[in-house]
């Protein structure tokens, strides 16, 4: 497969009539191309960096398999830590969250000026603007929930500790990432986490807690578009 472009937004652009599917990428920041999956919406192409429909894939992963991805493109799966930095280094990038519940009721998220800070820092989060109809989870429902700026955690790495945190039989959890079992940017659990387990003792771990009225999350997909 030859490089079609920097992102799938480039390639939307030249060549608009694109279909959503599989394409090889060399982002300017990367030494290396490699393949994502695009969403080719008509306000532009869309990057795929997360996907989830189910429990078929797990997302109960270590550092080394959110940092560099895992799953499958065409279907459920994680980009990477270390790619998604890398797309959003030479680029304005705005981040789309698509959520729907187990009713079939949808909401989005939407962040301008979206990024991943570099390694040493954890690939800290970074978000703008919100807009939408999901509410902005991201950074909570105040201060202490705020997960933008917070650095990426896994139960193998944690990087921070995680301090009003409840199983639930109400047992006290000292690691967020332990707890969900999936990679975020924690913050004291925080508002937001869409790679936690998608069940557990019929508790849904996959949480955007502003979108009001809903309980249970069933699929989230995460994606971004440069400008």
């Amino acid at each position: 497969m030859s490089i079609q472009g920097s992102d799938c937004s480039e390639i939307k652009r030249l060549l608009p009539e694109s279909r959503s599917g599989v394409y090889m990428i060399h982002p300017a920041a990367s030494r290396i191309p490699f393949k994502v999956y695009c969403e080719m919406r008509p306000d532009g192409g869309w990057t795929v960096i997360q996907k989830r429909t189910g429990d078929k894939v797990s997302f109960r992963r270590n550092w080394a398999s959110y940092e560099y991805g895992f799953g499958h493109l065409t279907w459920d799966h994680w980009l990477g830590l270390k790619k998604i930095h890398w797309l959003t280094q030479s680029k304005r990038t705005t981040l789309r969250v698509d959520l729907w519940n187990n009713g079939k009721k949808t909401a989005y998220a939407q962040y301008q000026d979206f990024s991943l800070g570099i390694p040493e820092s954890g690939y800290e989060l970074h978000v703008g603007r919100y807009s939408g109809t999901a509410g902005d989870a991201i950074r909570g429902t105040n201060s202490d929930t705020s997960q933008n700026g917070f650095a990426f955690s896994t139960s193998d790495r944690p990087n921070l500790d995680c301090k009003d945190c409840f199983d639930y039989l109400g047992n006290a959890i000292k690691s967020c990432s332990g707890f969900s079992g999936g990679g975020w940017w924690f913050s004291d659990c925080g508002s937001a986490n869409l790679n936690g387990y998608h069940n557990m003792a019929d508790i849904s771990r996959l949480h955007w807690i502003t979108w009001e009225g809903v309980s249970w999350i069933e699929a989230t997909r995460m994606m971004i578009k440069s400008e």
